[in-house]
């Protein structure tokens, strides 16, 4: 009996584990294919996490009853336990963030003279309220100086932004200037971003900008971007 409950429990614990990694991919896909906007698809999420903490509570349950009678069942209660750990790292990783970035949703590495976005939905000016906050918090979104021509950094710009799966949306070799979208990997949330390559007397300047869509915060995903980016472009660049 008492190894039946334990079971029982796991089983429980599984199943809601189950249902929650279910509730993310429903999200996920009914965002993706427009089956309803951000805020319903996050009301979704925000029932998977619950049913990851009914999961986890009910598999320390089964992990009490076990450590009692310790017959049997301690696969199964670890299973259901690790079942439901997806969505709560994921969730935990998201809160973490959200707190730990400010609360801003447009980085340039030009603040003075920013990338202009000339062919995106919603071609907004950089807002200079974000200039301060930026450089307080992500002192590496700066420009990138490369020792060869513009064209030749256009190209290996390009190229790098292929490379990623950025959609291409414009691409102005005479002006320097690449306009693209990033998605997110699970929702698939747009990212706009763009790259400015200036002529100088000893190669090139590269200058980019990067904002979410939607939202007033990115938790910092918008100078990861750049800065990785930049720094990728810098090694393809070199000599």
């Amino acid at each position: 009996m008492h190894r039946a409950l334990t079971s029982r429990l796991a089983l429980l614990s599984l199943g809601l584990g189950f249902c929650s990694l279910a509730l993310v991919a429903l999200s996920a896909l009914g965002y993706r294919q427009g089956w309803w906007p951000v805020l319903p698809a996050l009301s979704v999420f925000e029932w998977a996490v619950w049913s990851a903490l009914a999961g986890l509570a009910t598999a320390g349950a089964a992990g009490v009853h076990w450590l009692r009678r310790r017959r049997g069942g301690s696969v199964l209660v670890l299973t259901g336990m690790l079942s439901c750990l997806p969505v709560l790292a994921m969730a935990a990783h998201w809160e973490y963030a959200t707190l730990n970035a400010p609360p801003i949703n447009d980085i340039s590495t030009d603040t003075q003279d920013p990338p202009v976005f000339w062919d995106m939905p919603n071609p907004t000016d950089y807002p200079s309220r974000n200039a301060e906050v930026q450089r307080g918090a992500y002192p590496g979104a700066v420009p990138l100086e490369v020792a060869r021509p513009a064209k030749e950094v256009f190209v290996l710009a390009l190229d790098l932004v292929r490379a990623r799966g950025w959609k291409v949306i414009a691409e102005a070799p005479d002006e320097g200037r690449i306009e693209a979208e990033a998605r997110s990997l699970l929702y698939g949330f747009v990212d706009e971003v763009a790259v400015r390559i200036t002529e100088m007397e000893n190669g090139a300047r590269v200058d980019m900008r990067s904002r979410s869509r939607l939202g007033r915060i990115d938790r910092g995903v918008n100078a990861r971007r750049i800065e990785i980016f930049l720094a990728d472009l810098k090694d393809r660049g070199k000599p």
